[in-house]
């Protein structure tokens, strides 16, 4: 909906906002119009958060001016921003589970106050399905509905509240192909009817599908606004982190070797006691990357956890170099050359009290010669290992907690490398990160293939798995669907990772 009529939707003037020994953000202005898709980009720690927190009534800003429509505003809370029309859709949707789509909707607002009457409610959802084309059953309880029903109900939720300016962050991360689609084509549509949506993502193709202008912000400050129709990758790339960026990673071909890694029959339950694995079979040879695509929830988690140790599987069994490893413990996969990137760096991947060169030898100390540890030694091979693996850091001795979530990425894969490991297992490793450390975590996931290692490449990222992987299995309710080449196209890995096997795929 652009064009000449359009006027200014939100505008923030000099916002300053300042934490403990960090300026985030520094003298920011940045405007979007009525009707428009704006994209904000930026590295980790850009400041692209603060700013939208600010927008949303999260943060109060230390100095500068909000405009909405024109109107100074002042936000102490989300209400008030509601309440002017600014709505917030988060990457971790804020549902109750055992609530019902319309309950959820309704929940916290002041009328009616005493007397719900759900039926009207349900009436005037169904209203802005019908418009929006956000099609979800206001009676269904949320455990009921998938994830991309779940982030319409999110949608719903802040247009319910009258939302005009909508804020999405990271909204495809648990998305399959077919619902990021079903999502552009909603947020088009909205926009057509002039509503503004502020888009924050990582994902660069998406930026330039769906965005008209895009800012780019690079240590909490505004380095520029590019028209989306004329952008690049490269040059959007290169505005985020200062410097080139290669998006195509070198991946010479390789002849697979001997399987490192064999699952058969596996099974295992989730955290609530249900099947979360269902009897599932794959190998992972030396020499290769086998990527497993699926969204977020289908039991990737917790194959991770029974293939390195810290699950136990109810049935089944895991081959490392032809030794049965089925419920061993993480000691023993460890030992056997197992090396893990977690999904959740910073609660397992790292000690965040513990210093950097603590953190990089917590796997090895009980190899190292000698009773007691030669701390001084220690250091300087950390010094070695956070320069190869180029982890900004001002020496060994920090605590691994003050790293950005990219040099926490860094830090792990310098510690899980070093000891030249048979398996790799690697879940969401790019999850989060800004282009330079996406890119540095992928060559270094490639250098690992070259030495001769097998690598298990878990990510929802589907761009990222067909890039690296040299076979993909596609995995849904705790089954594999099917299994893939790279070059299969992104809609037939869609409709796996939606629940269609492979078989009825071809009938």
């Amino acid at each position: 909906m652009q064009g000449e009529s359009q006027r200014v939707a939100v505008e923030m003037r000099n916002i300053v906002k300042r934490f403990p020994g960090v300026l985030a953000n520094d003298h920011v202005n940045f405007s979007a119009l009525e009707g428009e898709i704006h994209a904000l980009l930026g590295e980790n720690g850009a400041g692209k958060t603060t700013l939208m927190n600010i927008l949303s009534g999260l943060y109060r800003p230390d100095e500068g001016e909000i405009y909405i429509y024109g109107k100074r505003v002042f936000f102490n809370s989300p209400r008030d921003a509601i309440a002017h029309g600014v709505g917030m859709v988060h990457q971790h949707f804020k549902l109750v589970e055992t609530h019902t789509v319309t309950e959820n909707i309704i929940l916290g607002l002041d009328k009616p106050r005493f007397f719900l009457n759900l039926e009207e409610a349900e009436r005037e959802i169904e209203k802005l399905e019908e418009q929006y084309g956000l099609k979800v059953d206001p009676r269904a309880y949320i455990w009921q509905l998938s994830l991309g029903e779940q982030q319409r109900v999110e949608i719903l939720k802040a247009l319910y509240r009258g939302a005009r300016i909508l804020i999405m962050d990271e909204p495809t991360a648990v998305l399959t192909p077919q619902e990021v689609d079903e999502l552009f084509v909603t947020l088009r549509r909205m926009v057509n009817e002039g509503h503004t949506i502020i888009f924050i993502s990582h994902k660069l193709d998406e930026v330039l599908a769906i965005a008209d202008r895009i800012t780019i912000l690079r240590k909490g400050r505004v380095v520029g606004t590019v028209d989306a129709r004329t952008a690049t990758k490269k040059e959007l790339a290169r505005m985020m982190v200062g410097r080139e960026v290669f998006f195509h990673i070198e991946k010479e071909p390789l002849p697979p070797g001997e399987p490192v890694l064999e699952v058969r029959d596996l099974r295992a339950l989730s955290d609530r006691g249900v099947p979360a694995l269902k009897g599932i079979s794959f190998n992972v040879r030396a020499r290769e990357i086998l990527g497993v695509a699926g969204v977020s929830g289908n039991g990737q988690s917790e194959l991770a956890e029974v293939i390195t140790g810290l699950r136990e599987s109810t049935g089944g069994e895991v081959k490392v170099n032809g030794r049965d490893l089925t419920n061993a413990g993480a000691r023993a996969f460890i030992d056997a050359g197992v090396s893990h990137i977690p999904e959740d760096r910073v609660h397992v991947g790292i000690v965040p009290s513990l210093h950097l060169t603590g953190n990089l030898f917590l796997k090895a100390y009980r190899k190292l010669p000698g009773i007691f540890l030669n701390w001084r030694d220690l250091r300087e091979k950390a010094k070695t290992l956070l320069q190869r693996f180029d982890v900004v850091a001002p020496s060994p001795d920090v605590e691994a907690r003050t790293l950005s979530g990219g040099n926490i990425q860094k830090l792990i894969l310098a510690r899980e490398f070093s000891s030249k490991p048979a398996v790799v297992v690697a879940v969401h490793p790019t999850q989060g990160l800004d282009v330079g450390a996406t890119e540095a975590v992928r060559q270094h996931l490639v250098e690992q293939r070259a030495r001769g290692a097998g690598i298990l490449l878990i990510s929802e990222d589907l761009e990222e798995v067909r890039a690296l992987s040299d076979r993909i299995i596609v995995m849904y309710e705790g089954e594999i669907m099917g299994e893939v080449s790279p070059d299969t196209p992104v809609e037939e890995i869609g409709l796996l990772m939606a629940g269609t096997r492979m078989e009825e795929r071809s009938a």
